[in-house]
C-alpha cells in the first residue's frame, strides 16, 4: 500500500486559509494515526492569485497540481474582485483547473447526520438515515455541446444549446458509478430523459451495456421528473445516482439541501488521472478572518481524498465517525448552531474532532 501521497493545497480567498489550516490539522492526525504521509505544497487560486500575479490561476499552480496526487481546494472568489472582466475574475481559475486537469466528473454525497436532523426541511421519518452521492458528468452534455449560440430568425430573438453526449463520455461515468457502488450498497440509478431525448436513449443504452461487467451490483434506470420526486419521497432508497451534466447540476443541489445542512458538503471532481476536492459552499468574505468558519465541509473533503485517491476508506471513515460524535456531542459552529448547543469557533471544532479519531 502506498505510504507517501503529493498533495497540492490551494486556500483560496475568504475563509479558505482557515478551513485548509483546520483540514491540515486533520490530515496530520491522520498521517500519525495510519503511518502514511502527505507532501503537502501550497499554491495560488482565485483572488489570491490575481493579487500576487495578475492570473486566477498562475502556470505555478497548474504545474504544483499536476505533479500532485490529489488537489485540495478551500474557496475562491468575493466582492473584492467582482468588477474585474469576466475573464478575469476568480472564478475562471477554478473552471481552468478543472479543465487543465480533464475533471469529467463531479461526485456530490448528500448525507444526513442524526445530530442535524431537525435543519432538514423533510420529515424526520423520511430523512433518517440518508446516505446517498449523485455522480454528474461534468464536461460533456448541454453546457458544452455544438452548435450553441444567439441569432435572430424570423424578426425574433433565438437561443439554443446542443445536449450531446459521446459513446466514451457515458462509458468512463458509467464505470466509476458501479465502482464506486461496489464499495457502498451496490445499487445505481441512472437517471435521463430517455422517453423524449435521443440523446438520453444513448445515454440508457450505453450504462445498460457497461453494467453487464458488474452485474453484483443492482441497476435502475429513472427519469429526471421522477427522481426529482422520489428524491423528496423517499431518499433513503437512493444509494448512487449517476446522470449528466444539467440533470447532476439540479439533482445534486436537490439531494444537497434534503439534509438542511448544504454548507457543510464537500464535493470530488474526478478524472481519468487528476481529482480535486472541495467543499460545496462559497468563500464567505462576510466572516473571513474572524476564525469562526464552519470547517467540517472542508475536512470532509479532505476524507473524501483519503478514500478515493489515497485509498485509506478505514481513514475516511474515522474523520466522518469522529464528526457525527462531535455534533451528537451538540458542538456547533454560528452556521449550524441552535439553542441549546455548544457554539464553538473554528479551531475548537477541528480540535474536538481530532480528539475523537
Amino acid at each position: 500500500m502506498k505510504k507517501n501521497f503529493k498533495i497540492a493545497i490551494l486556500p483560496g480567498d475568504g475563509i479558505g486559509p482557515e478551513i485548509m489550516e483546520a483540514a491540515i490539522e486533520v490530515l496530520n492526525a491522520i498521517s500519525k494515526k495510519y503511518n502514511v504521509q502527505f507532501e503537502l505544497k501550497e499554491g495560488l487560486i482565485g483572488g489570491a492569485a490575481i493579487d500576487a500575479t495578475g492570473n486566477p490561476l498562475p502556470d505555478e499552480t497548474l504545474k504544483i497540481a499536476k505533479e500532485s496526487d490529489a488537489v485540495l481546494l478551500a474557496a475562491v472568489g468575493g466582492e473584492k474582485w467582482d468588477n474585474l472582466p469576466t475573464d478575469k475574475r476568480p472564478e475562471k481559475g477554478l473552471l481552468k483547473i478543472r479543465k487543465e486537469l480533464e475533471l469529467f466528473a463531479n461526485l456530490r454525497p448528500g448525507k444526513a447526520y442524526t445530530a442535524l436532523l431537525d435543519s432538514s426541511p423533510l420529515k424526520e421519518t423520511l430523512i433518517k438515515g440518508v446516505d446517498l452521492l449523485v455522480i454528474r458528468e461534468l464536461t460533456g452534455g448541454i453546457y458544452f455541446g455544438e452548435p450553441r449560440g444567439t441569432e435572430e430568425r424570423n424578426g425574433e430573438k433565438v437561443g439554443y444549446n446542443t445536449m450531446i453526449y459521446y459513446e466514451h463520455e457515458i462509458k468512463r461515468i458509467a464505470k466509476l458509478a458501479f465502482e464506486i457502488a461496489r464499495g457502498r450498497r451496490k445499487k445505481v440509478t441512472s437517471v435521463d430523459k430517455a422517453n423524449v431525448l435521443e440523446v438520453s436513449a444513448v445515454w440508457r443504452e450505453i450504462v445498460a451495456e457497461v453494467h453487464a461487467d458488474y452485474q453484483d451490483v443492482e441497476l435502475e434506470h429513472m427519469y429526471v421528473d421522477n427522481c426529482a420526486m422520489q428524491l423528496v419521497r423517499r431518499p433513503k432508497d437512493f444509494d448512487v445516482i449517476v446522470t449528466g451534466n444539467l440533470f447532476g447540476d439540479i439533482l445534486s443541489d436537490e439531494a444537497g439541501a434534503l439534509t438542511g445542512s448544504l454548507g457543510m458538503l464537500p464535493s470530488a471532481s474526478i478524472g481519468e488521472k487528476y481529482a480535486l476536492y472541495e467543499p460545496v459552499h462559497g468563500s464567505a468574505p462576510d466572516i473571513a478572518g474572524q476564525g469562526i468558519a464552519n470547517p467540517i465541509a472542508m475536512i470532509l473533503s479532505a476524507a473524501m481524498m483519503l478514500d478515493i485517491t489515497c485509498k485509506l476508506p478505514e481513514a475516511a471513515r474515522d474523520i466522518e465517525n469522529a464528526i457525527e460524535k462531535v455534533l451528537s456531542e451538540g458542538y456547533r459552529t454560528g452556521d449550524i448552531w441552535a439553542p441549546g448547543t455548544k457554539k464553538v469557533n473554528t479551531k475548537d471544532m477541528t480540535q474536538a474532532i481530532i480528539n475523537n479519531l
